[in-house]
């Protein structure tokens, strides 16, 4: 059983132990608020809300199960464990999010894709104003299947090495990612297709972002020239404020969790019953059915949801450290707070009171902003732009290396750290990136710090 319930210490020894932080803020460790957590191993992304209720944590143990859970192919026996594919990306959704964390790239021409997938799509627009997918491989490129079926193609992925200075002359290095895609099963992708790259994020405070009053996010925009995403709410069939995603592309936990189970493993639920079997995909459409159908019960699938709206986020690191609060303090100057917005309040959310009026610190603002031609993949996503992302939360991102052996960053994993992420950013913080470049490499490595910490 996976460590969900018991911390290594109380909340209110750790809190005492981490004082104050930056800019005089006495609760700068607390990044969830009262949900947070404190724990700095490889475990830190897999406990429940901290104030979670019991209830609510029986439901999140069974999500935990589920998320952990390898599914088979259909037949088999018992029932309740089968429905994979036809056509997938991986086993399980850990099998993409190890530890309910963040994927990282291959490391190697010839590597396996493990938790970097392709988005696909052709120019125009579905029914409800998203992606028009690609009339022979949908909206996501597969490139595994089960045994008869012809997983859809084999993605590739080679860098190329971009030199670059600071103003004080210390040079470094960034990672220009080039893609293909080869033996491509049903034939040539269509005229015009657009192809994205996106990598697995961690999952911590999805819940606390869900919680965000839409306001909220409206009134950021007004101030930081960023937009909120308007995409399509199957569950509501509405269009609604996008949340979650590389481009805000899913409006709540529930859909993005039910859209990765059938988009990644193959996995229907009450959501999205059907398989992902284009027209031209005829042997993934004879496929044997699973007995159980959807394959995910809706025990399961509640459970699921609670899980992805519970997951706790780890408390910030030494915010009395110097380093931090001067690293704190450069990363407002800069400009980076502008749209990783540091402190926001949640509304009430129904049925869960452990999120709801909470003062968290996610350093984002949940908005589309445009960040120039260098991370630019050139596929609109509903509202936003091909050169428009989402703001990342950072919150846990400094425990990466511990929780998941690497620190890989951006959409497509490229950054090999904090200061190579920044160094990617143009557009609307082509300012924010220029004040990092130019700044004297103690302040630099302090601002590094400061996100390490987080």
């Amino acid at each position: 059983m996976r460590a969900t319930i018991a911390l290594a210490f109380t909340f209110a020894a750790s809190l005492a132990a981490c004082g104050g932080g930056a800019s005089g803020d006495p609760n700068a460790a607390l990044l969830g608020g009262d949900t947070t957590i404190f724990d700095t191993t490889d475990e830190a992304f897999n406990y429940p809300a901290h104030n979670l209720d019991d209830a609510s944590r029986a439901l999140f143990q069974l999500g935990d199960g589920v998320f952990n859970r390898n599914w088979i192919t259909a037949p088999a026996t018992p029932q309740g464990n089968d429905g994979l594919g036809p056509t997938f990306n991986a086993l399980s959704c850990s099998g993409c999010h190890a530890n309910n964390g963040r994927g990282a790239p291959p490391e190697s021409p010839g590597d396996p894709f493990l938790a970097l997938l392709f988005r696909l799509s052709i120019p125009g627009s579905d029914a409800h104003g998203g992606p028009n997918p690609d009339p022979s491989y949908g909206d996501q490129l597969e490139d595994q299947a089960i045994l008869g079926v012809p997983a859809e193609g084999a993605p590739s992925l080679t860098y190329t090495e971009e030199p670059g200075t600071y103003a004080d002359g210390e040079a470094y290095s960034l990672r220009a990612p080039t893609y293909a895609i080869g033996a491509l099963a049903f034939g040539p992708l269509a005229p015009g297709e657009m192809v994205s790259p996106r990598i697995a994020p961690a999952l911590v405070g999805a819940g606390l972002l869900q919680a965000i009053p839409e306001e909220t996010l409206r009134a950021l925009a007004a101030q930081n020239g960023g937009r909120v995403n308007e995409v399509w709410d199957t569950a509501r069939a509405t269009t609604v404020v996008g949340r979650f995603g590389w481009k805000a592309n899913q409006p709540t936990v529930e859909q993005q969790t039910y859209a990765a189970f059938r988009g990644d493993i193959g996995i229907t639920s009450s959501l999205y019953p059907a398989k992902n079997c284009p027209p031209a995909q005829t042997a993934c459409a004879a496929a044997p059915p699973s007995m159980s159908q959807p394959n995910l019960g809706d025990l399961e699938g509640r459970a699921m949801v609670v899980h992805g709206m519970a997951l706790a986020v780890p408390a910030a690191r030494d915010v009395t450290a110097p380093a931090f609060v001067r690293g704190a303090a450069l990363f407002e100057s800069a400009g980076c707070g502008s749209c990783h917005v540091t402190k926001l309040t949640t509304g009430v959310v129904d049925g869960y009171p452990a999120l709801s009026n909470q003062t968290i610190r996610p350093f984002t603002d949940l908005l589309l902003h445009d960040l120039g031609p260098g991370l630019a993949d050139g596929r609109p996503d509903y509202l936003a732009g091909g050169s428009e992302w989402r703001t990342p939360p950072l919150w846990g991102l400094g425990l990466l290396p511990a929780v998941n052996g690497h620190q890989m960053l951006l959409h497509d994993g490229r950054a090999r750290g904090f200061a190579e992420a920044i160094l990617w950013h143009g557009g609307q913080a082509d300012a924010a990136k220029e004040a990092f470049r130019t700044m004297p490499k103690p302040d630099r490595d302090a601002l590094v710090t400061f996100l390490q910490s987080l």
